[in-house]
């Protein structure tokens, strides 16, 4: 992170000071691991540090508590795609089973993944993955969502437009 403090770091300052044992309290009673709610706790006012405008929140804890959830959500998403994976590779034959390290590349690719398509709405991200993973044509991805072929296909375009920024970045 930069050593550039921004422009309402005072204000994060604050509310970490008067709310972070409340949050990391609240966060402690939604998880299992104390060292998880820390992080999270930590996550939250880093996220809001990283913001480009900032106010006073009228319902400091409230506004906290959004943004926590928000990182809770994200973590159990991930851990959830971590568990299918490690589930699908119960069922594969020992012998083809990744290497500790080539297990952790992959772990750690399935996270970006998640993370490029979390960029997308849900029903963009949906048909991109029945796309993808389940082979779906078109019309089957839209009968599935209840949209047309022609918003699927604009969706898939979505899902194509993240991979290539993951790829290469920005287009100029």
């Amino acid at each position: 992170m930069s050593s550039v403090p921004s422009p309402h770091s005072e204000l994060v300052g604050a509310l970490y000071r008067d709310h972070r044992s409340w949050l990391l309290a609240w966060l402690r009673r939604n998880l299992a691991s104390a060292e998880r709610a820390e992080d999270l706790s930590q996550d939250t006012f880093v996220r809001l540090l990283g913001r480009d405008e900032l106010t006073a929140p009228r319902q400091p804890r409230a506004f906290l508590m959004a943004v926590a959830k928000g990182l809770l959500f994200d973590h159990f998403r991930r851990t959830a795609l971590e568990q299918a994976y490690l589930d699908e590779l119960l069922l594969m034959p020992e012998a083809e089973h990744p290497s500790p390290e080539a297990l952790h590349l992959i772990l750690e690719d399935l996270k970006a993944i998640d993370r490029l398509l979390g960029k997308l709405s849900s029903k963009a991200r949906a048909a991109f993955l029945h796309s993808r993973l389940d082979g779906m044509s078109h019309a089957e991805i839209a009968d599935r969502l209840g949209v047309s072929v022609a918003r699927v296909r604009q969706y898939l375009a979505q899902g194509m437009r993240q991979c290539y920024i993951a790829l290469y970045g920005e287009p100029t």
